[in-house]
C-alpha cells in the first residue's frame, strides 16, 4: 500500500485560470507549446516544494485585470499494490498526515485535501502563502459555485519530508551539475563518507601518487625546486612546497570530479559528449539520488513517496532513445509527471495516463476515460491513431478525411487559401484509412479537447453508404457539437475525385495527367506527346475518373497544382472546410 496525488486544481496561476487535472502514478502531459504544461508543473512545485520563485508575473492576467490570489488544491488518496484507491491510509502514513488532516468521503474512503493560497501583500511588498486543510473535496463546479469558492477550511502548515517534490527542467546538463552543490549530483557528492581507516589508506595512496608524478616529471620537479625560493623571499620557516596533481584530501575529491562515458572503443570525458548524453545523465543522477533517499528511508523504517516533475526528458535525444525513456522513468520510485513534445513518448504511454493541454478561451486538460470504453475500442485508438499518427497530440486543429487524393491535395490548397503552410498554422490533415474508420480518431480528438473537422465523401451505392456511416460514427463519439459544426460533406453521390470533375476542373485534371507522362528521350517526346495530349483531351468524365482513381497518390498533388495555377477559385467544398478552419483558428488565436 502507498499513496497517490490523485487530483490537482489550480486557479489564477500564470495562464491557468481554472483547471483540474487527475493524475496517475506516471502521467504524461502533451500539447502544443505555451498550452500550460510547464505552468502546471510549477504549480505543483508551489504546492509541494519551493515557493521562493513566485513573482507578480505568476498571477493570472486577463486583459487589464490580474487575479488577486493563486489557489492550488491537492487531493492525496491511499492506494493498494495495484494502484487502486483503497479505504484507509497505511498506519505510518496516517501517523504522518495525522487524523486532524485526514477526511472521509460518503462511502468511507480516506483522503487528505490540501490547499495553498498565495496573495501579494502590498504593505510589505512581498508574497504571502497560507496553507489549509479543506473540510472536504468539493465538486469542481456545483451550480454557479466553483471549487475555489469553497471555504478554505482549517489553517494548517504542512511540509512532509517523506513526500519530497523534485523538479527537473529541460535545461539540465550533467556538466553544470558537477559544479553546483545544490544539484542532485552535488548533494550526493557532499554526502560521501568513508571510515577513518579508509580515509587514511586512500590519502596515503594519493600521497604516493603525487610524489611519483612530481619525481617523474622534469617540469613539475623544476617548478617545485624553484618555488622553494619562497622560503627566502618570505623569511619564513615553512616545511617546504608540495605540488599535488591529484587532490590531497578525500573531502576535496568531488571538486575535481570528472565523468567519463566509454563506448566500444574509447573513453571520453562528458564535456566531449553531446547534449543528449549530458541531459539524460543529469536525469539519471536524480534517479540515483531518489534511490539513495529511498534506501535511507528503508533503513529508518520510514514511509517515503517522492513526486517527480520532469520537463521534456526527450531533449536532444534521437527517436530510438526517446522510445526507451518512459520505461526507465517509470521504474523510478514514487509518482512521476512528465511533460513532453515527443510523439514517441506519447505513443509509448498507456492511453489512460495521457493528459493533453489545449489553449483556447481558457487552458483545458483532456483525457480519454478508458474505463468507459471496451477493450477493442481502446485497441483501435492505440493501433489506428496513436501508433500511426501520434503527432496529432500537438495539433491546433485536425482535419480528418477518407482518401489518398485529399491527403495529397488539401495541404496544397491550404497554402493558397491561407497564404501560409498548414504546418505553420498548427494544422494536421489526417487520412483515417476508410470511411468506416473515423470513430477512433474523433474520439481521440474529442477526449483531448483538440478541435477537429471531417471532410467526407458522400457516396451512396448498394455496397456502401458513406454519408450514413460517417453520421453514425459522429453520433457515437459523444460530441456536444452539431454535425454541421464538424462535418463538410461533398455533394451526394460523389467522392472527392468526382466532385472535382463535376465542379468543372476537367481541363485542369487533363493537364495534370499530361504533365505526368514519361518519355524516354526527346525523340520519344516529339513522336508521342502530341497524340497523347489529343487522346487525353478526348477523355469524357467517366474516363477521367477512372484514370485518376487508378493512381490517387500520383495524381492528387498534380491536380491540386494545376488548379492552383489556374485563375479559378478553389472548389466550393474545399472553401467550405477552410472557412470552418479559419473560424476556429481565429477564435483560438484571439483568445490565446
Amino acid at each position: 500500500m502507498s499513496i497517490l496525488i490523485k487530483t490537482v486544481r489550480i486557479a489564477g496561476f500564470r495562464g491557468l485560470e481554472n483547471i483540474e487535472v487527475t493524475l496517475e502514478q506516471t502521467t504524461i502531459l502533451t500539447g502544443m507549446n505555451n498550452s500550460g504544461k510547464t505552468s502546471f508543473l510549477k504549480a505543483l512545485q508551489l504546492a509541494l516544494g519551493n515557493r521562493q520563485f513566485v513573482s507578480q508575473d505568476d498571477f493570472f492576467i486577463q486583459k487589464s485585470s490580474v487575479s488577486e490570489k493563486i489557489i492550488i488544491d491537492v487531493l492525496i488518496i491511499p492506494i493498494d499494490g495495484g494502484g487502486k484507491q483503497c479505504e484507509n491510509f497505511l498506519a505510518d502514513w496516517e501517523i504522518l498526515f495525522t487524523t486532524d488532516r485526514i477526511r472521509n468521503d460518503d462511502i468511507g474512503n480516506a483522503f487528505v485535501p490540501l490547499r495553498i493560497v498565495i496573495t501579494f501583500d502590498i504593505i510589505n511588498n512581498s508574497f504571502k502563502s497560507q496553507q489549509f486543510i479543506l473540510q472536504g473535496w468539493p465538486e469542481f463546479k456545483q451550480g454557479d459555485v466553483d471549487w475555489y469558492d469553497a471555504e478554505n477550511g482549517k489553517k494548517s502548515n504542512f511540509h512532509f519530508d517523506e513526500l519530497p517534490f523534485f523538479y527537473m527542467d529541460a535545461q539540465r546538463d550533467i556538466l553544470e551539475d558537477t559544479k553546483l552543490r545544490s544539484s542532485y549530483l552535488g548533494k550526493m557528492l557532499s554526502k560521501i563518507e568513508f571510515s577513518p581507516k579508509d580515509i587514511k589508506d586512500i590519502e596515503e595512496q594519493i600521497k604516493i601518487l603525487n610524489e611519483k608524478a612530481v619525481s617523474s616529471s622534469d617540469i613539475l620537479s623544476n617548478i617545485k625546486t624553484t618555488l622553494k625560493e619562497l622560503d627566502t623571499a618570505m623569511d619564513t620557516r615553512s616545511e617546504g612546497i608540495e605540488i599535488t596533481p591529484f587532490t590531497k584530501k578525500i573531502r576535496d575529491l568531488n571538486k575535481g570530479l570528472t565523468i567519463y562515458y566509454t563506448d566500444s572503443h574509447e573513453s571520453f570525458s562528458m564535456e566531449y559528449h553531446g547534449m543528449g548524453t549530458r541531459s539524460w545523465s543529469s536525469l539519471l543522477t536524480l534517479k540515483s539520488f531518489i534511490a539513495l533517499l529511498s534506501k535511507n528511508a528503508e533503513k529508518e523504517k520510514s514511509v517515503f513517496f517522492p513526486v517527480l516533475a520532469i520537463e521534456e526528458p526527450e531533449a536532444h535525444l534521437h527517436p530510438n532513445a526517446q522510445k526507451k525513456l518512459l520505461g526507465q522513468i517509470d521504474a523510478i520510485a514514487g509518482q512521476k509527471i512528465i511533460s513532453t513534445h515527443s510523439p514517441y513518448i506519447a505513443a509509448t504511454a498507456k492511453l489512460g495516463h495521457i493528459r493533453n493541454f489545449y489553449k483556447d478561451k481558457i487552458v483545458t486538460c483532456g483525457r480519454i476515460k478508458t474505463d468507459s470504453l471496451s477493450g477493442e475500442e481502446i485497441r483501435k485508438i492505440d493501433r489506428q491513431v496513436i501508433n500511426s499518427r501520434c503527432e496529432i497530440f500537438f495539433s491546433k486543429l485536425i482535419v480528418f478525411f477518407e482518401g489518398e487524393t485529399e491527403e495529397q491535395a488539401l495541404p496544397i490548397f491550404a497554402q493558397k487559401y491561407f497564404g501560409k503552410s498548414y504546418v505553420e498554422m498548427g494544422l494536421d490533415f489526417v487520412g483515417v484509412g476508410g470511411y468506416g474508420s473515423y470513430l477512433p480518431f474523433i474520439r481521440f480528438a474529442e477526449a483531448f479537447n483538440i478541435p477537429w473537422l471531417i471532410f467526407s465523401d458522400a457516396e451512396n451505392t448498394p455496397d456502401k453508404n458513406v454519408k450514413g456511416s460517417v453520421q453514425q460514427q459522429f453520433l457515437k463519439c459523444g460530441s456536444q457539437k452539431s454535425e454541421t459544426d464538424c462535418i463538410v460533406f461533398i455533394d451526394d453521390g460523389n467522392d472527392f475525385e468526382k466532385q472535382l470533375i463535376s465542379d468543372g476542373f476537367g481541363n485542369e485534371i487533363k493537364k495534370a495527367i499530361a504533365s505526368l507522362e514519361v518519355y524516354t528521350n526527346e525523340e520519344h517526346r516529339k513522336a508521342k506527346e502530341k497524340s497523347r495530349i489529343t487522346e487525353i483531351e478526348s477523355y469524357n468524365d467517366d474516363k477521367l475518373y477512372g484514370v485518376i482513381t487508378g493512381s490517387k497518390t500520383q495524381y492528387g498533388p498534380a491536380i491540386a497544382e494545376q488548379i492552383m495555377q489556374s485563375k479559378k477559385d478553389l472548389p466550393l467544398k474545399i472553401i467550405a472546410i477552410f472557412d470552418k478552419i479559419s473560424a476556429i483558428l481565429k477564435m483560438v488565436e484571439a483568445k490565446a
